[in-house]
Protein backbone atom coordinates (compact mmCIF):
# COMPACT_ATOMS: atom_id res chain seq x y z
CA UNK A 1 0.00 0.00 0.00
CA UNK A 2 1.27 3.46 -0.91
CA UNK A 3 2.16 5.84 1.90
CA UNK A 4 -0.70 8.27 2.55
CA UNK A 5 -0.25 11.98 3.14
CA UNK A 6 -2.70 14.77 3.92
CA UNK A 7 -4.08 16.58 0.90
CA UNK A 8 -3.74 20.42 1.15
CA UNK A 9 -5.98 21.19 -1.83
CA UNK A 10 -8.84 23.70 -1.62
CA UNK A 11 -11.45 20.96 -1.11
CA UNK A 12 -9.66 18.52 1.24
CA UNK A 13 -7.92 21.16 3.41
CA UNK A 14 -5.57 18.60 5.02
CA UNK A 15 -8.55 16.67 6.43
CA UNK A 16 -8.21 13.70 4.05
CA UNK A 17 -5.24 11.41 3.50
CA UNK A 18 -4.44 10.20 -0.01
CA UNK A 19 -1.60 8.78 -2.08
CA UNK A 20 1.02 11.18 -3.41
CA UNK A 21 -0.32 10.72 -6.95
CA UNK A 22 -3.88 11.60 -5.90
CA UNK A 23 -2.64 14.63 -3.95
CA UNK A 24 -0.70 15.81 -7.00
CA UNK A 25 -3.82 15.48 -9.18
CA UNK A 26 -5.94 17.40 -6.65
CA UNK A 27 -3.41 20.24 -6.47
CA UNK A 28 -3.26 20.50 -10.26
CA UNK A 29 -7.05 20.55 -10.64
CA UNK A 30 -8.13 22.56 -7.56
CA UNK A 31 -5.03 24.35 -6.35
CA UNK A 32 -3.56 24.55 -2.86
CA UNK A 33 -5.37 26.01 0.16
CA UNK A 34 -4.22 29.64 0.23
CA UNK A 35 -4.11 29.85 4.04
CA UNK A 36 -1.76 26.87 4.22
CA UNK A 37 1.48 28.87 4.06
CA UNK A 38 3.38 27.01 6.78
CA UNK A 39 3.49 23.34 5.67
CA UNK A 40 3.53 21.81 9.17
CA UNK A 41 1.51 18.81 7.91
CA UNK A 42 4.25 18.02 5.40
CA UNK A 43 7.41 18.22 7.47
CA UNK A 44 8.14 21.96 7.51
CA UNK A 45 9.66 23.08 10.79
CA UNK A 46 8.34 25.85 12.99
CA UNK A 47 9.64 29.34 12.22
CA UNK A 48 11.51 30.35 15.33
CA UNK A 49 11.70 34.11 14.83
CA UNK A 50 8.98 35.49 12.62
CA UNK A 51 9.96 39.11 13.24
CA UNK A 52 13.48 38.56 11.93
CA UNK A 53 12.15 36.89 8.81
CA UNK A 54 9.81 39.80 8.12
CA UNK A 55 12.64 42.27 8.65
CA UNK A 56 14.82 40.43 6.13
CA UNK A 57 12.01 40.43 3.59
CA UNK A 58 11.34 44.14 4.01
CA UNK A 59 14.99 45.03 3.64
CA UNK A 60 15.31 43.18 0.34
CA UNK A 61 11.83 44.04 -0.94
CA UNK A 62 13.02 46.49 -3.61
CA UNK A 63 15.50 44.10 -5.16
CA UNK A 64 13.20 41.11 -4.82
CA UNK A 65 10.39 42.99 -6.52
CA UNK A 66 12.70 43.74 -9.43
CA UNK A 67 13.61 40.05 -9.68
CA UNK A 68 9.92 39.13 -9.56
CA UNK A 69 9.13 41.63 -12.34
CA UNK A 70 11.84 40.14 -14.54
CA UNK A 71 10.68 36.61 -13.85
CA UNK A 72 6.92 37.08 -14.11
CA UNK A 73 6.51 39.68 -16.83
CA UNK A 74 9.68 39.71 -18.88
CA UNK A 75 10.22 35.97 -19.14
CA UNK A 76 13.52 36.41 -17.33
CA UNK A 77 14.58 34.26 -14.36
CA UNK A 78 14.85 35.35 -10.78
CA UNK A 79 18.52 36.19 -10.38
CA UNK A 80 18.66 34.23 -7.13
CA UNK A 81 18.16 31.05 -9.16
CA UNK A 82 21.28 31.87 -11.20
CA UNK A 83 23.67 31.95 -8.23
CA UNK A 84 26.77 29.98 -9.15
CA UNK A 85 26.03 29.97 -12.88
CA UNK A 86 29.08 30.84 -14.96
CA UNK A 87 27.77 33.07 -17.73
CA UNK A 88 31.15 32.97 -19.48
CA UNK A 89 30.56 29.28 -19.95
CA UNK A 90 27.46 30.06 -22.00
CA UNK A 91 29.42 32.48 -24.15
CA UNK A 92 31.98 29.74 -24.90
CA UNK A 93 29.06 27.62 -26.12
CA UNK A 94 28.34 30.38 -28.63
CA UNK A 95 24.69 31.30 -27.95
CA UNK A 96 23.06 33.39 -30.66
CA UNK A 97 23.07 37.20 -30.57
CA UNK A 98 19.70 37.44 -28.86
CA UNK A 99 20.81 35.09 -26.08
CA UNK A 100 24.04 37.03 -25.61
CA UNK A 101 22.03 40.23 -25.07
CA UNK A 102 19.87 38.42 -22.55
CA UNK A 103 22.82 37.17 -20.53
CA UNK A 104 24.23 40.68 -20.63
CA UNK A 105 20.98 41.86 -19.08
CA UNK A 106 21.35 39.30 -16.29
CA UNK A 107 24.76 40.74 -15.49
CA UNK A 108 23.12 44.17 -15.24
CA UNK A 109 20.56 42.77 -12.78
CA UNK A 110 23.36 41.67 -10.47
CA UNK A 111 25.57 44.73 -11.01
CA UNK A 112 25.56 47.05 -8.01
CA UNK A 113 24.59 50.69 -8.40
CA UNK A 114 27.97 51.54 -6.85
CA UNK A 115 30.62 49.28 -5.26
CA UNK A 116 29.42 49.59 -1.65
CA UNK A 117 25.69 49.45 -2.45
CA UNK A 118 24.03 46.26 -1.18
CA UNK A 119 20.38 47.19 -1.72
CA UNK A 120 20.01 48.45 -5.30
CA UNK A 121 21.18 47.14 -8.64
CA UNK A 122 21.80 49.20 -11.74
CA UNK A 123 18.77 47.82 -13.56
CA UNK A 124 16.36 48.19 -10.63
CA UNK A 125 17.17 51.89 -10.28
CA UNK A 126 16.89 52.59 -13.99
CA UNK A 127 13.55 50.79 -14.29
CA UNK A 128 12.13 52.61 -11.26
CA UNK A 129 13.22 55.98 -12.63
CA UNK A 130 11.68 55.20 -16.02
CA UNK A 131 8.48 54.17 -14.25
CA UNK A 132 8.39 57.50 -12.39
CA UNK A 133 8.99 59.30 -15.68
CA UNK A 134 5.91 57.67 -17.19
CA UNK A 135 3.69 58.25 -14.15
CA UNK A 136 4.63 61.93 -13.81
CA UNK A 137 4.96 62.79 -17.51
CA UNK A 138 8.57 63.91 -17.32
CA UNK A 139 10.16 65.06 -20.54
CA UNK A 140 13.21 63.26 -21.92
CA UNK A 141 15.29 66.34 -21.19
CA UNK A 142 14.18 66.54 -17.55
CA UNK A 143 14.97 62.83 -17.10
CA UNK A 144 18.50 63.38 -18.42
CA UNK A 145 18.93 66.36 -16.07
CA UNK A 146 17.85 64.19 -13.14
CA UNK A 147 20.42 61.54 -14.06
CA UNK A 148 23.13 64.20 -14.22
CA UNK A 149 22.17 65.41 -10.74
CA UNK A 150 22.11 61.89 -9.29
CA UNK A 151 25.53 61.18 -10.80
CA UNK A 152 26.96 64.09 -8.79
CA UNK A 153 25.42 62.72 -5.58
CA UNK A 154 26.37 59.06 -5.95
CA UNK A 155 29.85 57.81 -4.92
CA UNK A 156 32.57 57.22 -7.46
CA UNK A 157 32.32 54.01 -9.46
CA UNK A 158 28.55 54.21 -9.91
CA UNK A 159 26.93 52.59 -12.95
CA UNK A 160 24.09 55.03 -13.59
CA UNK A 161 23.57 55.78 -17.32
CA UNK A 162 24.39 59.25 -18.65
CA UNK A 163 21.11 60.09 -20.41
CA UNK A 164 17.55 59.03 -21.11
CA UNK A 165 18.74 57.52 -24.39
CA UNK A 166 21.24 55.27 -22.60
CA UNK A 167 18.68 54.27 -19.96
CA UNK A 168 16.10 53.37 -22.59
CA UNK A 169 18.65 51.45 -24.64
CA UNK A 170 19.64 49.49 -21.54
CA UNK A 171 16.14 48.08 -20.96
CA UNK A 172 15.47 47.45 -24.65
CA UNK A 173 17.36 44.16 -24.36
CA UNK A 174 14.32 42.92 -22.44
CA UNK A 175 12.58 42.67 -25.79
CA UNK A 176 9.42 44.33 -24.49
CA UNK A 177 9.14 47.19 -26.93
CA UNK A 178 6.07 47.73 -29.06
CA UNK A 179 5.45 49.10 -32.54
CA UNK A 180 2.94 51.91 -33.15
CA UNK A 181 0.98 51.54 -36.39
CA UNK A 182 -1.52 54.18 -37.49
CA UNK A 183 -4.96 53.02 -38.64
CA UNK A 184 -7.96 54.37 -40.52
CA UNK A 185 -10.68 55.68 -38.23
CA UNK A 186 -13.19 53.42 -40.03
CA UNK A 187 -11.02 50.32 -39.50
CA UNK A 188 -10.44 49.96 -43.25
CA UNK A 189 -6.66 49.73 -43.39
CA UNK A 190 -3.35 50.13 -41.57
CA UNK A 191 -0.76 52.72 -42.59
CA UNK A 192 1.86 50.03 -42.60
CA UNK A 193 4.52 48.61 -44.91
CA UNK A 194 3.73 49.70 -48.51
CA UNK A 195 0.99 52.04 -47.25
CA UNK A 196 3.03 53.61 -44.47
CA UNK A 197 3.27 57.04 -46.16
CA UNK A 198 -0.30 57.27 -47.45
CA UNK A 199 -2.20 60.39 -46.34
CA UNK A 200 -5.70 59.04 -46.99
CA UNK A 201 -7.43 55.70 -46.58
CA UNK A 202 -7.31 53.76 -49.86
CA UNK A 203 -10.75 52.29 -49.15
CA UNK A 204 -12.96 55.08 -47.77
CA UNK A 205 -10.85 58.15 -48.59
CA UNK A 206 -10.85 59.45 -44.99
CA UNK A 207 -7.84 61.53 -44.00
CA UNK A 208 -5.18 59.80 -41.95
CA UNK A 209 -5.06 62.80 -39.59
CA UNK A 210 -7.55 64.46 -37.29
CA UNK A 211 -9.07 67.76 -38.46
CA UNK A 212 -9.49 70.82 -36.24
CA UNK A 213 -13.16 71.55 -36.98
CA UNK A 214 -12.98 75.07 -35.55
CA UNK A 215 -10.09 76.25 -37.71
CA UNK A 216 -10.55 73.68 -40.49
CA UNK A 217 -6.90 72.71 -40.17
CA UNK A 218 -5.39 69.29 -40.45
CA UNK A 219 -3.45 68.26 -37.35
CA UNK A 220 -0.65 65.74 -37.67
CA UNK A 221 -2.40 63.62 -35.06
CA UNK A 222 -3.58 60.18 -36.24
CA UNK A 223 -7.11 58.99 -35.65
CA UNK A 224 -6.01 55.64 -34.26
CA UNK A 225 -2.83 53.92 -33.14
CA UNK A 226 -2.48 50.16 -33.09
CA UNK A 227 0.14 48.91 -30.65
CA UNK A 228 1.83 45.71 -31.72
CA UNK A 229 4.03 43.74 -29.31
CA UNK A 230 6.39 41.45 -31.28
CA UNK A 231 6.00 37.82 -30.32
CA UNK A 232 9.39 36.38 -31.28
CA UNK A 233 11.60 37.87 -28.51
CA UNK A 234 9.18 36.85 -25.78
CA UNK A 235 9.06 33.25 -26.98
CA UNK A 236 12.85 33.24 -27.11
CA UNK A 237 12.97 34.50 -23.51
CA UNK A 238 11.00 31.44 -22.38
CA UNK A 239 13.87 29.25 -23.61
CA UNK A 240 16.61 31.52 -22.27
CA UNK A 241 15.28 31.33 -18.71
CA UNK A 242 16.26 28.30 -16.63
CA UNK A 243 12.90 28.65 -14.85
CA UNK A 244 10.87 27.99 -17.99
CA UNK A 245 13.03 26.39 -20.68
CA UNK A 246 12.73 22.83 -19.35
CA UNK A 247 8.97 23.31 -18.88
CA UNK A 248 8.51 24.39 -22.50
CA UNK A 249 9.01 20.74 -23.51
CA UNK A 250 6.90 19.37 -20.64
CA UNK A 251 4.17 18.25 -23.05
CA UNK A 252 6.72 15.92 -24.68
CA UNK A 253 9.04 14.92 -21.83
CA UNK A 254 7.02 14.65 -18.64
CA UNK A 255 3.30 14.51 -19.29
CA UNK A 256 1.25 11.57 -18.05
CA UNK A 257 0.60 8.89 -20.71
CA UNK A 258 -2.59 7.51 -19.13
CA UNK A 259 -4.87 8.72 -21.95
CA UNK A 260 -6.83 11.17 -19.78
CA UNK A 261 -7.47 14.71 -20.96
CA UNK A 262 -5.08 16.64 -18.71
CA UNK A 263 -3.50 19.03 -21.20
CA UNK A 264 -4.19 20.39 -24.73
CA UNK A 265 -1.63 17.82 -25.92
CA UNK A 266 -4.19 15.09 -25.15
CA UNK A 267 -6.83 16.74 -27.36
CA UNK A 268 -7.98 15.45 -30.73
CA UNK A 269 -7.01 18.72 -32.44
CA UNK A 270 -3.39 18.45 -31.21
CA UNK A 271 -3.10 14.81 -32.32
CA UNK A 272 -4.59 15.46 -35.76
CA UNK A 273 -2.23 18.37 -36.26
CA UNK A 274 0.73 16.10 -35.40
CA UNK A 275 -0.42 13.62 -38.02
CA UNK A 276 -0.68 16.36 -40.68
CA UNK A 277 2.67 18.00 -39.83
CA UNK A 278 5.03 15.26 -38.67
CA UNK A 279 8.20 17.35 -39.05
CA UNK A 280 6.78 20.01 -36.73
CA UNK A 281 5.68 17.41 -34.19
CA UNK A 282 9.12 15.73 -34.06
CA UNK A 283 10.72 18.84 -32.53
CA UNK A 284 9.40 19.28 -28.95
CA UNK A 285 10.84 22.82 -28.82
CA UNK A 286 8.31 24.02 -31.39
CA UNK A 287 5.66 26.23 -29.81
CA UNK A 288 1.89 25.87 -30.02
CA UNK A 289 -0.21 28.87 -29.10
CA UNK A 290 -3.79 29.66 -28.29
CA UNK A 291 -5.27 33.04 -29.27
CA UNK A 292 -8.06 34.98 -27.61
CA UNK A 293 -9.50 38.49 -27.71
CA UNK A 294 -12.23 40.45 -26.01
CA UNK A 295 -13.08 44.09 -25.47
CA UNK A 296 -13.09 45.98 -22.19
CA UNK A 297 -13.81 49.51 -21.02
CA UNK A 298 -10.46 51.03 -20.07
CA UNK A 299 -12.10 53.85 -18.12
CA UNK A 300 -14.03 51.59 -15.76
CA UNK A 301 -17.20 53.60 -16.38
CA UNK A 302 -19.81 51.69 -18.28
CA UNK A 303 -21.72 54.92 -18.97
CA UNK A 304 -19.02 55.96 -21.43
CA UNK A 305 -19.05 54.03 -24.67
CA UNK A 306 -15.52 52.82 -25.25
CA UNK A 307 -14.04 49.41 -25.89
CA UNK A 308 -10.35 48.56 -26.24
CA UNK A 309 -9.55 45.13 -27.67
CA UNK A 310 -6.42 43.27 -26.53
CA UNK A 311 -5.33 40.18 -28.46
CA UNK A 312 -3.65 37.68 -26.12
CA UNK A 313 -1.58 34.56 -26.89
CA UNK A 314 -1.14 31.58 -24.55
CA UNK A 315 1.77 29.10 -24.90
CA UNK A 316 0.32 25.58 -24.70
CA UNK A 317 3.75 23.98 -24.34
CA UNK A 318 3.81 24.78 -20.62
CA UNK A 319 2.30 22.46 -17.99
CA UNK A 320 -1.41 23.03 -17.29
CA UNK A 321 -0.66 24.72 -13.96
CA UNK A 322 1.45 27.34 -15.78
CA UNK A 323 0.09 27.95 -19.27
CA UNK A 324 -3.20 29.46 -18.05
CA UNK A 325 -1.56 31.76 -15.50
CA UNK A 326 -1.38 35.51 -16.05
CA UNK A 327 2.46 35.83 -16.08
CA UNK A 328 2.57 33.66 -19.21
CA UNK A 329 -0.20 35.44 -21.12
CA UNK A 330 1.37 37.37 -23.99
CA UNK A 331 -0.28 40.61 -25.06
CA UNK A 332 0.17 40.76 -28.81
CA UNK A 333 -2.08 43.58 -30.04
CA UNK A 334 -3.84 46.48 -28.36
CA UNK A 335 -6.60 47.63 -30.70
CA UNK A 336 -7.93 51.10 -29.85
CA UNK A 337 -11.47 52.02 -30.74
CA UNK A 338 -14.54 53.59 -29.17
CA UNK A 339 -16.39 50.62 -30.65
CA UNK A 340 -15.55 46.99 -31.36
CA UNK A 341 -13.71 46.35 -34.66
CA UNK A 342 -16.09 43.45 -35.38
CA UNK A 343 -15.23 41.74 -38.69
CA UNK A 344 -12.58 44.35 -39.39
CA UNK A 345 -10.43 42.86 -36.66
CA UNK A 346 -8.61 41.02 -39.45
CA UNK A 347 -7.20 44.39 -40.54
CA UNK A 348 -5.51 44.78 -37.16
CA UNK A 349 -4.32 41.17 -37.07
CA UNK A 350 -2.08 41.67 -40.12
CA UNK A 351 1.22 42.30 -38.23
CA UNK A 352 0.68 39.26 -36.03
CA UNK A 353 -0.28 37.06 -38.97
CA UNK A 354 2.84 38.12 -40.86
CA UNK A 355 5.11 37.31 -37.91
CA UNK A 356 3.39 33.97 -37.37
CA UNK A 357 3.92 33.08 -41.04
CA UNK A 358 7.65 33.73 -40.66
CA UNK A 359 7.79 31.68 -37.46
CA UNK A 360 5.95 28.83 -39.21
CA UNK A 361 7.78 28.81 -42.55
CA UNK A 362 11.28 29.97 -41.61
CA UNK A 363 11.54 29.70 -37.83
CA UNK A 364 13.91 31.61 -35.59
CA UNK A 365 17.25 30.63 -34.05
CA UNK A 366 16.76 30.25 -30.29
CA UNK A 367 19.06 29.31 -27.44
CA UNK A 368 18.02 26.65 -24.91
CA UNK A 369 19.69 27.64 -21.62
CA UNK A 370 18.87 24.28 -20.01
CA UNK A 371 20.40 22.10 -22.73
CA UNK A 372 22.94 24.78 -23.68
CA UNK A 373 22.26 24.46 -27.39
CA UNK A 374 20.80 26.47 -30.27
CA UNK A 375 17.80 25.22 -32.23
CA UNK A 376 15.36 26.46 -34.87
CA UNK A 377 12.04 27.30 -33.24
CA UNK A 378 8.81 27.12 -35.27
CA UNK A 379 5.43 28.34 -34.01
CA UNK A 380 1.80 27.61 -34.80
CA UNK A 381 -1.58 28.80 -33.51
CA UNK A 382 -3.85 25.84 -32.87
Amino acid sequence: MNHLISCPCVKCKNSLFKTRKDVEDDLIIRGIQKTYTHWFMHGEREIENVSNVNEDISEDSDEESMNDILEAHFGAPNINNWVGVNFDRYEHEEPNDEASKFFGLLRDVNEKLYPECEKYSRLSVVVKLLHLKCLNHWSNKSFTKLLEYLKDILPKGHTLPNSYYEAKKMVQDLGLGYIKIYACNNNCMLYWKDNEKEEKCLTCGLSRWKIDEEHKKVKKVPHKKLRYFPLTPRLQRLYMSLNTTSKMTWHHDRRSKDGLLRHPENSKAWKEFDMMHESFAKEPHNVRLGLTSDGFNTFGNMNSSHSTFPVVLVPYNLPPWMCMKQPYFMLSLLIPSPTAPRNNIDVYLQPLVEELKILWDVGINTYDAFRKSNFKMHVVVL
